[in-house]
């Protein structure tokens, strides 16, 4: 398939606002797709790289751009573009960033002006074509004559809706039948929405359930017979390093059973050791029988996936949580609370926070169990810090965004040598208003522009406070240190530059943070062993 044609797939569908007539245009494109590009094709379509990120930034793009003429004609096919990409990412070691320069810009000069829009888009991450998941799948089950319900169970099992779609489109209903659950294999666990605080959760919800946010290692335990194995976050087998766990579910009375929770160091008086600390469990060339009595773990449970050879993950949350209760004792199981009122879940929060926990997952009671996928089901609910900062610089926005000054480059007042620490970047919590109002202002205060004219800089005047979840160490910035999940809460027009924030402020903060005073910021999500992904936004 010519990369043109999905291109102006993918814009025709963006054009649309009909569902109906999205799900055609998407099942036309699928069905166009040689056997070797349908799963590359689907991910597209999804707006996703299947290699993931690829080491192409903003600038290095805008400068493939600038400097290399579009192709007159197009002749670029879809499984090209993918084994170029492909090249791009495996680019490692010195000289690397010359040669994904030198291998983009051989891609982008065989491509026409419409193609060449839609790679920088898809590249970025700013690939909004109104194709959301949803709509994805019923493009996959008309495309394939497959019943959408399974399609959407398989994705869900699968983790990639692009492997499914691969996989049906070649097959048939038939080639839904291998992603399923199995008892000892993982999947890809459920992840949470962020929410600003438990109003709005329970706005979003209803009636929910509300459990503590623990700040521990996620463990996924499945159980056949007397056979226990452990993984973490991102499938791994950690069997080994948690014979606590394996104890504790091969005690069950049931034979079959997976289970999702989090593995946990608590201090005697039942508050959560610092983060690192339960990490010191998982070094791989550690003795686990050895340090279990020095650094003893708990595991806690907050859903069950198969029990007694029942699978259970399109069962409802409430269902499961019912069936989870049934399974497991009371000190097995995350503690819990089922409410529709803002007043209750504030003080079930707060309870939570003073006992040394991140904060609360509030969990839909209809939902099913979304592998795989960060769903709107289940929304975290932390106590966000705040700080004043100044802009220092911005980037111009893409995809819908573009024309505006969008991206924002953050810095903390240095009282002590005059000017401004940066602490990292954040496009999140604009709302169109406040992108007018600041491309407006920021051009006001305009610099100029960076080399390759990507980055305009400002005078540092506008101070915005700025709500993030943690702090982590950074060599990309001169201070060493990142905010983590920033997003923009309001201008303050009503502070000068010189009333902004210090870097010593955030030294302190990030201080506590390490000594466990507050959150890590790597909470029911965080991995065994492995960085957070969640650095400064971009």
């Amino acid at each position: 398939m010519k990369l043109l044609d999905l291109a102006r797939a993918s814009a025709e569908v963006a054009r649309t606002p009909a569902r109906l007539e999205k799900v055609a245009r998407l099942a036309e494109a699928l069905r166009a797709l040689s056997p070797g590009e349908r799963r590359t094709g689907a991910s597209w379509l999804a707006g996703d790289l299947p290699q993931g990120r690829i080491g192409l930034g903003p600038a290095v793009l805008h400068a493939a751009l600038q400097g290399v003429p579009p192709a007159t004609s197009p002749s670029l096919e879809v499984s090209d573009v993918d084994a170029a990409l492909a090249a791009v990412g495996a680019a490692r070691g010195s000289g690397s960033g010359g040669e994904r320069r030198r291998l983009l810009e051989a891609l982008i000069a065989r491509a026409t002006e419409e193609e060449r829009d839609f790679l920088a888009r898809l590249v970025l991450g700013e690939l909004r074509q109104g194709a959301l998941e949803g709509v994805l799948v019923d493009a996959v089950a008309r495309a394939s004559g497959a019943p959408g319900a399974e399609v959407r169970r398989a994705a869900m099992m699968a983790g990639s809706l692009a492997d499914v779609a691969a996989a049906v489109l070649g097959e048939g209903a038939a080639g839904l039948a291998r992603f399923r659950l199995r008892v000892l294999e993982p999947v890809s666990p459920m992840l949470a929405q962020p929410a600003a605080d438990v109003g709005e959760a329970l706005a979003e919800l209803g009636e929910a359930g509300l459990e503590w946010k623990l700040d521990g290692a996620r463990v996924q335990v499945h159980r056949d017979g007397d056979e226990v194995r452990v993984f973490s976050r991102t499938l791994r087998d950690v069997t080994g390093a948690l014979p606590e766990v394996v104890e504790a579910v091969r005690a069950l009375p049931v034979r079959s059973i997976v289970l999702d929770g989090e593995a946990i160091a608590l201090k005697p008086d039942g508050a959560p050791e610092p983060f690192q600390v339960t990490m010191r469990r998982f070094g791989r060339k550690l003795d686990p029988d050895a340090l279990r009595g020095e650094l003893p773990l708990s595991v806690l449970f907050f859903d069950v996936l198969h029990a007694g050879g029942e699978d259970l993950v399109s069962r409802s949350g409430r269902e499961r949580s019912e069936r989870l209760a049934a399974e497991l004792a009371p000190a097995l199981r995350v503690p819990r609370l089922v409410t529709a009122d803002p007043g209750i879940a504030a003080a079930f929060l707060e309870d939570a926070l003073r006992r040394g926990h991140e904060g609360l997952l509030a969990k839909s009671l209809t939902a099913p169990y979304e592998a795989g996928r960060r769903g709107a089901g289940w929304l975290k609910v932390k106590r966000a810090h705040t700080l004043d900062l100044v802009v220092l610089a911005v980037e111009p926005g893409s995809g819908r965004r573009r024309g505006w000054l969008s991206n924002l480059h953050l810095g903390a007042r240095d009282a002590e040598n005059g000017g401004f620490v940066m602490l990292g970047k954040t496009f999140k919590g604009m709302t169109d208003e406040m992108l007018r109002w600041q491309t407006g202002v920021l051009r006001a205060l305009a610099l100029g522009e960076s080399e390759d004219g990507w980055v305009v800089h400002v005078r540092p005047e506008l101070v915005v406070e700025i709500a993030f979840d943690g702090l982590q160490a950074s060599p990309r910035y001169p201070g060493g240190l990142a905010l983590r999940f920033a997003r923009v809460k309001r201008y303050r027009t009503d502070k000068r530059a010189e009333e902004a924030d210090t870097i010593d402020t955030v030294r302190a903060l990030y201080s506590r943070q390490r000594d466990g005073e507050e959150a890590d910021g790597k909470g029911t999500e965080g991995e065994i062993g492995e960085d957070d992904p969640g650095g400064p936004s971009s």
